[in-house]
């Protein structure tokens, strides 16, 4: 998707220093929103914390073992 946006230098400047093997700002875009999505995914997982009841007897080792 082509789009023209309006982006601050200094933002650019910055991100640009903590992403050495980035060299150009459609790979500084690209990365950033990699790095959004999977902050967001993180997030929604941290909202389930503490709903989910786990099965205290549950037996992972046998289960690997085809028992």
């Amino acid at each position: 998707m082509r789009v023209n946006i309006v982006l601050d230098d200094d933002l650019v400047s910055e991100a640009f220093k903590y992403a050495e093997e980035i060299h150009t700002k459609k790979e500084l875009i690209e990365l950033a929103l990699t790095e959004f999505i999977a902050r967001r995914k993180l997030k929604n997982l941290r909202d389930i914390k503490g709903k989910i009841q786990f099965d205290e007897n549950y037996d992972y080792k046998s289960m690997r073992a085809g028992q």
